[in-house]
């Protein structure tokens, strides 16, 4: 008896149709599949009959998770207890970044239809494509800093571009905004109802010279409420800062319950990421796609080589204790000279795209 695929692609009408296969693991990407879509993907491109691509997830639970960080941490602790590294983790950061360059500067519409949840490498896989629909169970966040790693997959060119403060905001926190915010920050494009999606694609898939007339025809006023605009004014000035100290010293400041929340989420996170965050967030604002995937590619294999990623996925993925032992433990403990070697080239090894 076979095993479902990961990823299973089809062609219907002049859409390349790509779904995501691993319902039971929130269709968290592996190698495998990141492999198979950048594939498909360089086919598509040159292929004329292909109009458009529509990806989106199977179940009713995720989109995408996002990457199978539980398998590349398994990796690398194998690798560490051998003595010897692991050519695979050099691999997966930059064959899964190649692919979020390739949907960045796809030719052809590139539509992901999000339900639940969509984070970490499954924003890589929709958030620089051109259309992004959510439905009413849409939740986003970028965690990456709660597992001792950073926002990667494109983190650091589409959160400064966020409006105002909020995309350090959501970095710093591993806040979970729904349907309505995912809107207000521009990763998603349009609301199209759940009940709607499965003939919007079919719609889209026949008559893909349509593509915007099927989706303003099918989009809604999001429902819910903003869990950020109210707080906007304080979001962009307390994280505006380019030091998270000064960030930290700001809500402490502030003795509303929202400031409390907020500091109690940042306390959670590796110090060591929440640094290296902030400053992938301001150089990424200046920056191009393809210098930004470079310079995470850095980052990436900076953070393989400490202890915090090993750490705070054990925390939240194998042992799920949810309490992780970040080194060093302290903000003050961590020199702004330890972070920029995180951002140092690799030499050869470097990722240019």
């Amino acid at each position: 008896m076979t095993s479902e695929p990961e990823i299973i692609f089809d062609v219907r009408g002049s859409a390349g149709i790509v779904t995501l296969n691993r319902p039971q693991a929130l269709n968290a990407l592996t190698f495998g599949m990141v492999r198979e879509l950048d594939k498909m993907l360089v086919a598509w491109a040159q292929d004329p009959a292909i109009r458009t691509v529509i990806v989106s997830g199977a179940g009713e639970r995720a989109f995408c998770a996002g990457g199978d960080v539980k398998a590349v941490a398994l990796e690398g602790l194998a690798a560490r207890k051998e003595g010897h590294s692991s050519k695979l983790l050099g691999d997966f950061f930059r064959e899964e970044y190649t692919l979020n360059h390739r949907i960045f500067t796809f030719p052809k519409p590139y539509v992901s239809l999000i339900n639940g949840i969509v984070m970490g490498g499954g924003k890589g896989i929709s958030a620089h494509g051109s259309h992004r629909v959510v439905t009413e169970t849409a939740v986003f966040a970028m965690p990456e800093t709660g597992i001792g790693f950073f926002p990667d997959v494109g983190g650091g060119y589409f959160l400064p571009r966020c409006p105002g403060q909020t995309g350090a905001y959501l970095a710093l926190t591993s806040k979970r905004i729904k349907t309505f915010d995912t809107l207000h920050i521009g990763f998603a494009t349009h609301f199209v109802p759940a009940a709607k999606i499965a003939a919007l694609r079919e719609d889209i898939a026949q008559s893909p010279q349509h593509l915007d007339a099927l989706l303003k025809k099918n989009s809604a006023p999001p429902p819910g409420e903003s869990e950020i605009i109210p707080y906007r004014e304080k979001i962009d000035r307390y994280f505006a800062h380019d030091r998270v100290e000064d960030i930290v010293d700001d809500l402490e400041k502030d003795s509303s319950p929202w400031a409390a929340e907020t500091l109690q989420a940042m306390n959670g996170m590796s110090p060591t990421s929440l640094k290296i965050a902030l400053r992938q967030i301001r150089l990424g604002a200046k920056m191009s796609f393809a210098e930004v995937m470079t310079m995470e590619y850095r980052l990436s294999q900076a953070c393989l080589s400490r202890p915090d990623f090993y750490e705070g996925v054990r925390a939240a993925l194998i042992d799920k204790d949810r309490q992780p032992r970040w080194q060093p433990a302290r903000l003050r403990d961590i020199s702004d000279a330890d972070i920029e070697t995180c951002f140092q080239s690799l030499g050869a090894r470097d990722l240019v795209l």
